[in-house]
């Protein structure tokens, strides 16, 4: 069984469903409320570890009530925190998300009160154990420092960035990867309404491994380290439910995949696929079994 690290943050999510979202100024009943575990790293590992892999989180965690809660969460899902750093002073980052029943769309406010990941954190785990590592594009400094060392003491171990959010001096990790894995709303801030043409400038500026790009309705494209392009469309559900941790899915499909050796092509299509399924549902749950 392979074994997972992803670095980045656990948050609590506080997701209330309404008909149509709401305009500004105005009062509308909700349909319904969850609350469940959330966070990029932690939404990939979700759904990882239904494959049947060993997955492990190294994140910032907070020891206060909501906290609390989001550990049990994440034991409840058999993902390992024993690399985690347990923080008394601060507050669980925590996302209040307005899911729009109508279309599927989801709007998040988020909020974070909690020290990063850092570094020496990531210096004490023994990365040797692990066939994989999954980093958030995030706490950018603390991140190209982590992913120097485990180029420098581990370069045997595959790792992944995913690159979702516009931020500053992002493109830093870019060199740093074997799989890099970005998001289309990254490509339009950067002024790429072509899958294509993003992925070959990004190839241009930084001589990288494999790059994938997940483009919503029209699917994904992939560009691999020997040049070569690979399209995979898009797989609806009848009805989308809930767009909610749809790109932490394709990448979790997309990195299962890989690590069963699977062709590039097969593996574009699969993470595709799941992506589409989980549209279909609320949560993560069971996803994996549903899709199959």
């Amino acid at each position: 069984m392979s074994a997972i690290l992803a670095v980045g943050i656990a948050t609590l999510d506080i997701i209330n469903t309404v008909d149509d979202y709401p305009i500004e100024n105005s009062e509308q009943r909700i349909t319904g409320q969850r609350i469940v575990c959330g966070g990029n790293a932690t939404n990939t590992l979700s759904v990882l570890q239904q494959f049947g892999f060993s997955c492990s989180l190294a994140a910032s965690l907070a020891d206060e009530p909501d906290g609390r809660r989001v550990i049990a969460m994440l034991e409840a899902r058999s993902i390992d925190l024993d690399h985690c750093l347990i923080d008394s002073t601060g507050k669980v980052p925590t996302s209040y998300i307005t899911l729009n029943l109508h279309n599927g769309s989801r709007t998040i406010l988020h909020h974070r009160d909690l020290e990063e990941f850092q570094l020496e954190d990531f210096k004490r785990i023994d990365l040797s154990r692990y066939d994989w590592i999954h980093f958030e594009g995030r706490n950018i400094s603390q991140t190209k420092a982590m992913l120097d060392h485990l180029r420098s003491h581990h370069p045997e171990v595959k790792y992944s960035i995913e690159i979702e959010k516009p931020r500053d001096n992002i493109e830093q990790l870019f060199d740093h990867a074997d799989l890099l894995l970005f998001s289309r709303i990254y490509a339009l801030h950067n002024g790429f309404d072509s899958p294509e043409l993003f992925l070959n400038q990004i190839r241009d500026h930084h001589d990288v491994a494999d790059l994938v790009v997940a483009w919503g309705k029209m699917g994904a494209t992939a560009l691999d380290r020997a040049g070569n392009f690979y399209q995979a469309p898009a797989y609806p559900p009848e009805k989308v439910v809930d767009t909610l941790a749809a790109g932490d899915t394709f990448n979790a499909a997309f990195i299962a995949s890989q690590l069963k050796q699977q062709p590039f092509v097969m593996s574009l299509h699969e993470a595709c696929r799941l992506a589409g399924a989980k549209c279909g549902q609320l949560c993560l749950d069971n996803l994996v079994d549903s899709e199959s």
